[in-house]
């Protein structure tokens, strides 16, 4: 098996999912549009999240929030095996009703966990999308939520940050600090500031995110890696595809790549 492979089907846009094998390929600080469910099948790995740090076993199941600034690595020097969902917030706030509390979750549950191998088998077998959607529902509907609020930061964000996000999450090239700042009446240290303070990142870091997840949506739709990194303003491919691994934990052409076993 490689030590990351994917899963997603055009008839089910609202979820994807990976699973890796003794990886031990490492996230830089992050976030993401996607909430992301996720097990541990083996090695020990630490999650990062505002200044918060937490070891994760075999068999530990971890609920992340869309937009969430996180890391999650393996022990130093080793490798870790795990599964992870990705979930379109809004799909999901339907399925459940409510959109669940945003704030990370961390349990150790035998019952969820051996129902998310479960589901993610059926994910990435041939059966059809009706199946699996039915298996994600009811997954979702029965396992939500049996973990614990993580202690510690949360994220909240003020509102007067919303208008920069929103120009980063719709730029497709860098927009520059300064006219960043400007156009929300701070100045580019008070912007960096506020940004490190409520989100985690600062505006450079958060709009690499964003064109990253852009960078993903264009390769999902068939788009070759060079035209993305053309497309999404990166210097070079060398550029994309370091920025593109430091979140994904993949190359492009790895991410690219569909997995069905079966």
């Amino acid at each position: 098996m490689p030590p990351a492979q994917f899963w997603r089907d055009p008839a089910l846009p609202f979820v994807e999912s990976r699973r890796a094998c003794r990886s031990r390929a490492c996230y830089r600080a992050h976030s993401h549009r996607t909430w992301s469910i996720g097990v541990v099948d083996g090695g020990r790995s630490r999650f990062t999240s505002l200044g918060v740090s937490r070891v994760l076993l075999p068999g530990t199941l971890i609920s992340i929030p869309d937009e969430q600034v996180h890391a999650c690595n393996p022990a130093a020097g080793g490798d870790w095996s795990y599964q992870m969902l990705y979930l379109d917030p809004r799909w999901l706030g339907q399925i459940l009703g409510e959109i669940p509390p945003r704030r990370v979750e961390v349990g150790r549950d035998p019952v969820a966990y051996a129902a998310f191998c479960k589901l993610n088998r059926c994910l990435f077998s041939a059966a059809s999308p009706a199946l699996k959607e039915r298996h994600l529902t009811g997954f979702l509907r029965a396992q939500w939520w049996r973990g614990e609020p993580l202690e510690g930061e949360q994220t909240g964000e003020p509102g007067e940050l919303e208008a920069a996000r929103r120009a980063l999450r719709d730029a497709d090239q860098t927009i520059p600090l300064d006219d960043l700042a400007a156009a929300n009446g701070l100045s580019r240290y008070q912007l960096i500031r506020r940004f490190r303070r409520h989100l985690g990142l600062t505006p450079h870091a958060y709009g690499l995110d964003q064109r990253i997840d852009r960078a993903r949506a264009l390769l999902r739709a068939g788009l070759a890696p060079a035209d993305v990194a053309q497309t999404l303003g990166f210097t070079d491919q060398s550029h994309f595809q370091r920025a593109f691994k430091e979140r994904v934990a993949a190359t492009p052409g790895q991410y690219r790549r569909v997995a069905v076993d079966g």
